[in-house]
């Protein structure tokens, strides 16, 4: 195999040799030397190179797998996953400037990176919210909203979903209230209704994906997701969306700017 600059098992390392291949192979991906998209080298392949049995080689690639670096493709091969990756600027994703061009966020920050985003679906509905919501949203139990259902999808691949919520006093017989709220988002609307944007906030953590997200999203196993909980302010304090988004993780770069004061 002189095209790739593998390594040999040590026959004397405590780790078994499927797990060296693996580490093998994770490196010429980590570095690089085998890009998104490129074929791992077969089977027969790796069982020559290595002097190993075929089902040595397997587990190696389903260690791979499990970690979401390589997909198999039914007749073809194993590849590198291919992820692309848009960077999440958590110091002016939510600028007026995007709004004021008729961009909304995810539609300017994909458009940056340089790839194409597209929103497949989009449900709209009014119902009562649940407890978490209408605590911050300020809302009574039980308060109406109105809901927006979407996934997103980056160069055709699905990327995150987004649930959001606002209350029905604000949003109910409004633009918000359609699938397609108009050029700038519903953050546009907002401000065109008069509540203008202040502030937000933002918790994330990391966790795997529960299994309608795991299919909504197409994950691999091993691949985590962001989940992501915003609340949107506007200048007289009041919170006007909650917004749920589960992102996969090998699709965002998280990025924050902090002041030191």
């Amino acid at each position: 195999m002189p095209d790739l600059p593998l390594e040999r098992i040590d026959p004397d390392s405590d780790r078994a040799a499927f797990r060296q291949i693996a580490d093998h192979l994770r490196t010429l991906i980590q570095r690089g030397t085998l890009q998104p998209g490129d074929r791992v080298p077969s089977e027969a392949r790796l069982m020559e190179h290595y002097g190993v049995a075929r089902m040595t080689v397997r587990q190696a690639l389903q260690v791979l797998r499990s970690e979401g670096l390589v997909v198999a493709e039914h007749g073809r091969g194993v590849f590198v996953r291919e992820r692309p990756r848009v960077r999440r600027l958590a110091s002016d994703r939510f600028a007026r400037g995007h709004r004021a061009r008729g961009k909304a966020t995810f539609i300017a920050e994909v458009e940056e990176s340089g790839s194409k985003p597209t929103v497949d679906t989009v449900e709209v509905t009014e119902e009562e919210a649940d407890a978490d919501v209408a605590e911050r949203l300020g809302l009574q139990a039980g308060a109406r909203v109105i809901v927006r259902r979407r996934r997103y999808l980056i160069d055709g691949r699905p990327a995150e979903t987004a649930v959001s919520y606002l209350p029905a006093q604000i949003a109910a017989g409004t633009a918000i209230a359609r699938p397609d709220s108009g050029p700038g988002g519903i953050y546009a609307r907002l401000e065109e209704l008069g509540h203008h944007l202040a502030r937000f906030t933002e918790e994330v953590r990391s966790r795997m994906p529960l299994q309608e997200e795991a299919r909504a999203l197409r994950l691999p196993a091993g691949v985590p997701v962001f989940h992501l909980i915003r609340t949107a302010y506007d200048t007289t304090g009041r919170p006007v969306e909650v917004c749920d988004t589960v992102m996969s993780s090998d699709a965002h770069v998280l990025q924050y700017e902090l002041p030191a004061q």
